[in-house]
């Protein structure tokens, strides 16, 4: 028996995955992407991890998180919800597989500034995966949108979006929510009226020319002056992209489900989705990638729902 369910989430901050050491280019330390579109990414294994390290604490199993080397084992026990949910590698009863998978989290929205004010561009393909109905045939070079003009008219202009400025396609997309779970949430009323589709070709150049870049430099404690040669630069998914990802549960072990165990029944979780979700509240306090200690990091579950079940 399976269940895929689906999270839409939105940055609280600027979110760093880094892919390990320097680049040449245009930062210093670039950020996780997909290798066929080269847009950013949040990848399943840095969002597992957390994940994981954040259900441990909230379910006081602080042992169970992580990989469990050294002295801190797994414990291994099917009533854990850590380790029966996230698996485990060592313990008292033999190591295991997990019950859920989490995929990486793909680009659902992203904020650009234009001559209208903020706006959140996304492609027709990535709107459909969430239940938009099917917006193809744009071109380069041309948008829909959800925006009006002073008048309250439909958007009849060009528009910037950071340095391209595109030309209007006739016909509008619908402000709607694409599912039910986004209804009423401020969160979505905020950026419905404010949508910009454009075509998938165009959207990586979007996306790559406005993330945030930071510089940062090492601080001397002799001389509370910046360090020498210690200036690096960063790059970042700006505050407010919204993001999208699927988890699956496969519960296997259904005889074995931990609920049934009276010390389970303490930890108030009903099954492995429920041990994710409790993670990922963590996750909008104490976040995810790199750069916590410098305000970055913060995630916000916004809605979830399930896609399918087998």
């Amino acid at each position: 028996m399976y269940t895929q369910q689906r999270y839409i989430l939105m940055t609280l901050d600027p979110v760093h995955v880094g892919t390990g050491g320097y680049r040449l280019g245009r930062v210093d330390l670039s950020i996780a992407r997909e290798p066929g579109t080269n847009l950013p990414k949040i990848p399943g294994t840095s969002l597992s991890g957390a994940v994981r390290s954040y259900a441990a604490m909230r379910y006081q199993k602080r042992t169970c998180a992580g990989q469990g080397s050294g002295d801190e084992k797994h414990c291994g026990k099917a009533t854990c919800p850590i380790c029966y949910t996230f698996g485990a590698i060592r313990g008292t009863e033999g190591g295991n597989a997990g019950t859920v998978s989490i995929a990486d989290a793909q680009l659902l929205l992203f904020p650009v500034h234009s001559m209208a004010g903020p706006v959140w561009v996304s492609t027709a393909a990535r709107l459909d995966l969430t239940g938009f109905p099917n917006l193809s045939g744009l071109k380069v070079g041309e948008f829909v949108t959800t925006l009006k003009d002073s008048q309250g008219q439909a958007w009849a202009r060009p528009l910037n979006l950071g340095w391209l400025l595109l030309t209007p396609k006739q016909g509008n997309i619908p402000d709607t929510p694409p599912n039910a779970a986004l209804k009423n949430l401020p969160a979505w009323e905020a950026v419905a009226k404010r949508l910009v589709l454009v075509d998938d070709g165009l959207f990586s150049q979007i996306v790559n020319s406005n993330l945030e870049v930071r510089t940062s430099v090492s601080i001397d404690p002799l001389t509370g002056a910046a360090a020498e040669g210690a200036l690096f630069t960063y790059e970042a998914l700006p505050r407010a992209t919204w993001l999208w990802c699927d988890v699956v549960e496969d519960d296997y072990r259904l005889e074995k489900f931990p609920q049934d165990d009276p010390q389970a029944r303490e930890f108030k979780h009903a099954r492995p989705l429920d041990v994710v979700r409790a993670g990922l509240e963590l996750a909008e306090h104490l976040g995810v990638g790199g750069m916590g200690t410098r305000g970055f990091g913060r995630i916000k579950v916004v809605a979830d729902w399930e896609v399918e079940r087998g």
